[in-house]
């Protein structure tokens, strides 16, 4: 396969940062890179360029590690906790995903996207529970958070000996 070295003038996702030197397909270089102006070819003046590039790449990955553990700070300081409905037994209704942590996060002032969040299943039961939190590439977390009954939780069994006693009054 033909392959294409290029200096990447922005970040990409698994590819590198800007001023990284890569070496990728030629047809990804031709018809994707080049043209949208992420990257150059490799060439003697170009290479001075990079070194500018890698000077901007280390002034902003510090900016945005400064701001990740700003945002790590204020989410470890909030309490999250979702009041959920439950039927007998405490049997929850539904589920919390990672959308319903976001949207809480958001709530008092944190804007974070769906994919930062993960849980290793959607969470169906009350208690505690764990959420990973990945801000940045050096910055993650295990944020805890609670799932309480909105309302009072009562045996199956307890349910059904209220029922008629409710039916004769």
């Amino acid at each position: 396969m033909a392959q294409a070295n290029l200096l990447l003038l922005q970040p990409i996702t698994n590819l590198g940062n800007e001023g990284d030197e890569v070496s990728v397909k030629a047809g990804y270089a031709r018809n994707y890179l080049l043209p949208r102006g992420l990257a150059i070819p490799v060439t003697r003046a170009n290479r001075k360029q990079v070194e500018v590039l890698r000077k901007r790449a280390e002034e902003r990955e510090a900016r945005e590690l400064e701001a990740a553990q700003a945002v790590q700070a204020k989410i470890e300081s909030i309490s999250l906790v979702f009041a959920v409905k439950t039927g007998p037994g405490g049997k929850m209704f539904g589920a919390i995903t990672t959308q319903n942590i976001v949207d809480r996060l958001a709530e008092e002032g944190v804007e974070l996207e769906k994919k930062q969040v993960s849980l290793p299943n959607p969470v169906h039961s009350l208690g505690q529970h764990e959420a990973r939190i990945r801000i940045h590439s050096k910055v993650s977390f295990d944020k805890s958070f609670e799932v309480v009954s909105e309302n009072p939780i009562e045996d199956a069994e307890g349910q059904s000996e209220a029922a008629p006693a409710e039916q004769q009054a």
